[in-house]
Formats: structure tokens, sequence, C-alpha cells
């Protein structure tokens, strides 16, 4: 499938009843039975724990919380989703960058920091922010502090590799995390082949559209928070796969592709995944499989945001090069608002202008090889010639090492 499907949505979607929290049976069973039948005992013994114990719990919880929503806060269903902005492209190609550029136009844009897209209840929400506020009034920050002891301990190691904490924008799809249907549970149980969370286009058009109104009730409950007349701006790499059903379903939509030369972006995102497989016992020729279906997986990751959008010429949509992105910020941001027919404040140019600076003075101290995750170093080459033409990284070399 390239980058056509025939809409069956409608851009308004109005309420007939409390939408239920999302939970893919399917799946759950699925993975149920390969944990049942994982060879390394600890890898066994972790996830029967998590699938039979933990997430029933917690799903649940969402369930009812998720629920009561709708009954606390009625006017939730005259909250709107206009005009959305999906942030894709190869994991370590920018869009983590582009994201929180973006993101940094305050009063524009509405999105997820991480600990919101784990609690997706808007009553969770508002909870979260009432305890914080207590908090901070009546204990001094004390909680705070002991969240952010927690957070270092939790993210610190990883940092180097990409910038993460509770409140941070992060993925979307982490939304769906419990709702076992989130592409993050591959890396915790990289079962490539045996679970898919990615090939969303391929699904039935039923399993399609209840995703989606998931989704879309989710946004609705940020939207709620931060302000319905704000811009959901969306940042996922796994949606690469899933262009052609997010203009499905929202034909309003708008994309920024992220574009960097793979010979950089797929060996640091293998490193990337590998660095959390290791600690589950596979032995090297089991991670080098799921590795190289990972790395296969990449090139319908690149190809399929350029063809959908190609396929679909009256959705808007820019493609944002790396190299531009890191030499130029301020300029690149600024081309990202012209075409996608969004004006730009004074006072948010001037904020790109100092960021631009720090982005400029950061240099990369990691180097990658295909080598060492038992692929040829010519296959990427080989597999995107086209695209090598097209954005000619063949021509010089990149710098930086932004996600």
């Amino acid at each position: 499938m390239h980058g056509t499907i025939e809409s069956t949505t409608n851009e308004t979607h109005p309420w007939k009843g409390p939408m239920l929290f999302l939970f893919d049976f399917d799946n759950y069973f699925r993975m149920i039975r390969l944990a049942w039948n994982e060879s390394v005992p600890k890898a066994r013994r972790r996830y029967l724990f998590i699938l039979l114990v933990v997430a029933p719990l917690v799903a649940s919880f969402h369930a009812v919380c998720f629920f009561l929503d709708r009954i606390f806060f009625p006017d939730l269903g005259r909250v709107g989703m206009r005009e959305p902005i999906f942030i894709v492209g190869h994991a370590r190609s920018g869009t983590t960058l582009t994201h929180r550029l973006l993101c940094r136009d305050e009063g524009r844009f509405s999105c997820f920091r991480l600990y919101e897209l784990y609690f997706p209840s808007l009553i969770q929400k508002k909870a979260i922010r009432a305890i914080a506020r207590f908090d901070e009034e009546h204990f001094r920050g004390f909680l705070h502090g002991q969240v952010r002891a927690w957070e270092e301990w939790r993210y610190g190691p990883m940092r180097h590799m990409h910038e993460m904490g509770l409140t941070e924008p992060e993925e979307d799809d982490i939304l769906f995390y419990w709702s076992m249907a989130s592409g993050f549970w591959i890396t915790k149980m990289p079962y490539m082949g045996d679970l898919d969370f990615y090939h969303m286009n391929d699904w039935p058009e039923e399993k399609r559209r209840r995703y989606n109104d998931f989704y879309r009730e989710c946004v609705k409950r940020q939207l709620y928070l931060n302000g319905s007349e704000r811009v959901h701006l969306s940042k996922n790499p796994m949606y690469s796969g899933r262009v052609a059903s997010l203009i499905e379903a929202f034909p309003d939509a708008r994309f920024i592709v992220n574009i960097r030369d793979p010979r950089e972006t797929i060996p640091s995102m293998l490193k990337l995944v590998r660095a959390g497989w290791k600690q589950l016992g596979w032995d090297e020729d089991r991670q080098k499989r799921c590795l190289q279906i990972l790395a296969s997986q990449s090139w319908h990751t690149y190809r399929h945001p350029l063809e959908a959008l190609e396929a679909n010429p009256g959705i808007r949509g820019v493609v944002v090069d790396y190299r531009d992105l890191t030499a130029d910020p301020a300029a690149t941001v600024e081309r990202i608002y012209l075409e996608l027919g969004l004006p730009m404040t004074d006072a948010y140019r001037a904020l790109l202008e100092e960021e631009g600076k720090r982005a400029r003075e950061h240099k990369t101290t990691h180097s990658y090889s295909l080598e060492e995750f038992g692929l040829e170093a010519d296959a990427i080459r080989t597999e995107l010639a086209d695209l090598f033409e097209r954005f000619q990284w063949d021509v010089g070399q990149e710098n930086g090492a932004h996600e």
C-alpha cells in the first residue's frame, strides 16, 4: 500500500455517548502467548507479571476514569480537533528537535507531556495538576523533588541519546501503551514479525477507525485542558507507517516530514533499541534477527510519508531536511510556518534565533556502523537509491546528533 486509503470519516465527530477506553484484546492475548513460550526464564517471568498482573490493573483504572470523564465534564463533547499537525519521519531524523522548537510557540500549540500520555483521562490529568499545586503550596515542593529524583534515575542514563523527562513533550503513541496497542511494546517485547504496531494502513477498516477514534478522544481531553483554540501538535516516528490512515481519519491534517541521511538514522535507531534489548538476556543471533526486521521496516518508513503526500495533493505538507534544521533552525521553522499557513509572531521569531545558536553549538560524539548489527554496509544505499539521488546524501556529510 503506497499512499491512498479511501476516506470514510468526516471532519466532525459528534459524541453519541461515553467513549470507552481502547483495549486491544487480540494483541493482548498474542503477547501472552509469546510470553508464555519465551525461552529466557527471566524475560518470561517479567513479561507474564506485567501482562497478567500490571496491565489489567492499570488498564482497568484508566477505563473507569476515561468513562467518568464524560460524566464529570459534559462539555467535553463540544471540543473539536481541527487541522492537527503530525511530525513524522524515521527515528533520529530530527523529529524531536522540530517538535520541541514548535512547542516553544506558546499559546499556539497543544501537545502531550510524557506524564500526560501515561494518564490519558481528563480526571487523571486534573488530579495530578491539583496535587502538584497542593505540594507546592503546602509541602514546598517535597513531592516534586521526589519525582525529579525518580525521573533522573529512570531516564538519566539514556539522555545522551534522547532527552526524556516526565514534563517533556513526547510521542503520542505512548497513549496506547496500556491499551496494548503502542509501538513502545517492541522496546520491551521485541518480537519483530510476531507483533505489528506499525502497518496500520494494512489493518481492517474497523480496527483503524477504532484506534483513531480513541486517539481523537485522547487529544480532545488534552485540548480541553490546554485550550480548545490551540492546534494539536504530534510527533511520532512510528506514525510514518500510517500517514495514509491518518489522512483517512483526519482529512484536514497537516504534515511535517523529517528527512535525514539513513546511514545516520538507521544504525543510530538500532543501537538505541538494542541497548534496551540486551537487558532481556536474549542471545546475539536472536537480537540480530529482530534488528534486521526493524532495519528492513525502515525502507517503508522513509518512503511512505513522501508517497502518501504525493498521492494526496490537497493535504498540506512540508519536507524538512535535517541539515537545514541544524544549520539554521530559525529559517527552517519559518519555512514550515509559511508552507503550513501559520502566522509567526515576532516574540517567537526572536526565541528561534536563540534556540538556533544552541543547536549549532552541539556536536556529535557518536559513530555507528551497520556491520555491528549484522547488516551489509551498502544495504541502505541500495534500497533507497532514488532518495539518495533526490536528497543528495552523498554530497558532503552531516553535522549534529539531534533526534
